[in-house]
């Protein structure tokens, strides 16, 4: 929750965090280094006293997601979107001891999106439907530049592929957040390519596909294809961080969105461990467009936008009702030690 300097209370639901295992113990080769090296460079754009020592970056526990997701970072609520890369470390990338640990301790706080790769074929589907079965979830992250055997990557236009969303609809999985954005060595930048999403959203109109980190580079292919496809979702993970060293290419990015989706398929996440939500969310309540901008795309960023961007509109796809939502979490044990505003800045 962040309380605005007039009193405002704004409900904030990061849907991109992550718990990773990146550390040396469970890379499998140096492909597994190369990537948890190369998240780490993209974590040096964090203000100066957000950046963590590269060890503690390459595996944190579930007390460290408490407090700088829940206690410092805003948000009442949080979705993980996991990774495999098995190819690369011998557990997988992704943590699932601490977000288990999490659901477990908070269930009303977390939700845990699967993942799955079409590449498995029919064992992968047995798979699919354990894991939606276990976990109760309404969504699943794609990596379509994870690496399989001699595969490196997929498209959701692949036959597979395509059996793999017709069961998603089956299993009442309706949200597909897709990585379609920035490459991450030693991964292929093409094999984040946007276009298939054209496809996949066309053929598949009962699901939502949010595409996370707004295909960048690629944004333009990006706006017009979500343009004319309406169950398409901009995911602002990676484009926010932007907000700090670049604030006017954020305000650009920020703009176009808004002339081509409007302000009912925006959806605000952190990208969470590569960036702490505390600094991110801060600077988005305060940020403002800059005017010649504005005065070309006509469009408006106020409050009102900024609180469906934060929270309503992935709260709609989920089904949270948010105000019941504040009601519940008023009995979390966590609630009495919430930070829901900045520090006043220090007298001179």
């Amino acid at each position: 929750m962040y309380r605005t300097k007039d009193g405002e209370e704004i409900f904030v639901i990061d849907a991109h965090i992550a718990a990773w295992d990146g550390s040396k113990e469970n890379q499998l080769n140096k492909y597994g280094e190369q990537f948890i090296d190369c998240f780490y460079d993209y974590h040096q754009i964090s203000p100066e006293e957000y950046l963590w020592p590269q060890e503690k970056f390459y595996k944190y526990d579930a007390d460290t997601v408490i407090k700088d997701v829940i206690l410092n970072g805003y948000s009442d609520m949080a979705i993980f979107q996991p990774v495999f890369l098995k190819e690369f470390y011998k557990n997988g990338f992704a943590n699932f001891q601490v977000s288990d640990e999490l659901l477990k301790r908070y269930p009303d706080r977390f939700i845990f999106n699967i993942s799955f790769d079409p590449r498995h074929e029919e064992k992968g589907l047995e798979e699919l439907e354990a894991m939606a079965k276990k976990y109760n979830c309404k969504g699943a992250k794609l990596y379509t530049a994870d690496w399989y055997k001699d595969s490196k990557g997929y498209k959701l236009t692949d036959p597979w592929a395509q059996k793999y969303l017709e069961k998603c609809q089956e299993l009442g999985i309706k949200n597909i957040h897709v990585h379609k954005g920035p490459t991450i060595r030693p991964l292929n930048r093409d094999a984040f390519d946007v276009a298939d999403v054209d496809d996949a959203a066309s053929s598949f109109p009962e699901l939502n596909f949010i595409v996370e980190h707004v295909g960048l580079p690629r944004l333009e292919d990006f706006c017009w294809i979500a343009k004319q496809d309406k169950n398409i979702y901009a995911g602002l993970s990676v484009a926010i961080a932007f907000i700090h060293q670049r604030p006017r290419y954020f305000g650009e990015i920020m703009s176009e969105l808004l002339y081509w989706l409007g302000e009912d398929r925006i959806i605000f996440g952190s990208d969470y461990a590569i960036w702490e939500p505390k600094w991110i969310v801060e600077k988005f309540i305060d940020f403002e467009i800059p005017e010649d901008i504005l005065k070309e795309t006509g469009v408006t960023l106020d409050m009102n936008v900024k609180k469906k961007i934060l929270a309503e509109n992935v709260a709609k796809l989920y089904d949270i009702d948010i105000e019941a939502q504040k009601l519940k979490l008023k009995s979390c044990d966590l609630s009495s030690q919430i930070v829901s505003a900045p520090a006043p800045a220090a007298k001179v």
